[in-house]
């Protein structure tokens, strides 16, 4: 008997073995599979707070929270199991879905690279405007929605080969800590400028931090914009780079590769970063350029459709020379009317 028990404590130990390992594989994977998703994740965090900049303080919190609930949601029920059953059984198409987001991500970048040139906000993100809660944050739902769907994308690229039920605890532990970190990032330069407020109001140090904390606010959202463009920009143009390579149009990955090497081979100890920098800089031009086609594109055909109306109604109420039709007098609208046209007796 005691040998049983000897053999059910050893076989145990090895369960508990097997259990450890395939954990540590898959915070592995999360950790691998996430670092690749840094750029849309950067996005993320510095799109959100837009949403809640109108709101009173104490409604801050609550809508976060609201939205946050919202994208998990997103991923645990609409792209976590479009994404297992694409890669389970047509996983050949995962390469052009993630062009596809790689072509949005460049598109948002180089949008807003363009809108900060022409001096006007994208998406006309410049116009105030109140909102309930409900609309509010079924709006930063569906942005998150996109979003979510390019982290899950990539994630779900970089451990493709894994199986199944890897894959499925791996992209579920990306979700949830993602999430989490991009939520919880929001919440802490929402409230900031609270809390700056509330130490400037004491003594000493603390009031000069406090004060510190409220004037950096401004400089933390351009720093997260800033970064949040490059790294789309980056991140899309190297998804596109290597989706051209592994739909054997290899001609771009290897110019990239080559000068990347030789960059690498001249700079010595500095190698390494050195070839990283170029093979980033390089994404971010092709991502710059690629994301520039795709503007000029939905400029001239989906922008200019939506501003014929708008043009139709303005023509419809001003005459060709550019003035707008005086309106009658009340004397000639009393000679027009019918009953002043009546005879009277």
């Amino acid at each position: 008997m005691a040998g049983g028990l000897v053999a059910l404590l050893d076989d145990v130990a090895v369960l508990a073995r097997a259990a450890a390992a395939s954990i540590d594989d898959i915070g592995a994977g999360a950790a691998k599979a996430g670092a690749k998703a840094a750029g849309v994740v950067v996005d993320d965090a510095a799109v959100t707070p837009q949403y809640v900049r109108s709101l009173a303080a104490e409604r801050e919190l609550p809508i976060i929270k609201r939205i946050a609930l919202g994208s998990l949601r997103n991923k645990f029920f609409i792209i976590l199991p479009a994404m297992l059953l694409l890669s389970q059984f047509v996983p050949w198409l995962l390469t052009p879905i993630l062009m596809l987001g790689g072509a949005y991500l460049c598109y948002e970048g180089a949008e807003k690279v363009w809108a900060k040139i022409a001096h006007h906000d994208a998406h006309g993100a410049g116009e105030e405007k109140v909102q309930d809660e409900t609309t509010l944050v079924s709006g930063a739902v569906r942005t998150d929605l996109i979003l979510s769907a390019e982290i899950m994308v990539i994630s779900l690229n970089e451990v493709i080969n894994e199986a199944f039920w890897s894959r499925l605890a791996i992209l579920a532990v990306v979700a949830v800590v993602i999430t989490v970190m991009v939520y919880g990032v929001v919440a802490l330069i929402v409230k900031m400028d609270d809390a700056g407020l509330r130490l400037s109001q004491r003594s000493g140090a603390v009031a000069t931090f406090g004060r510190g904390l409220v004037r950096a606010m401004p400089v933390v959202l351009t720093v997260l914009t800033v970064v949040g463009t490059a790294a789309m920009l980056w991140v899309g143009g190297h998804i596109l780079l290597l989706g051209t390579n592994e739909l054997n149009l290899h001609f771009l990955y290897e110019a990239v590769h080559h000068v990347g090497v030789a960059a690498h081979d001249s700079t010595g100890a500095l190698g390494g970063l050195v070839g990283w920098l170029v093979n980033t800089v390089a994404s971010a031009i092709l991502g710059l350029i690629v994301g520039a086609l795709v503007v000029l594109v939905m400029t001239l055909t989906l922008h200019r459709r939506k501003s014929k109306p708008a043009a139709a109604t303005a023509a419809a109420t001003t005459r060709t020379d550019g003035t707008i039709p005086a309106q009658p007098s009340r004397a000639a609208q009393r000679r027009d009317d019918p009953a002043d046209r009546a005879p009277r007796g």
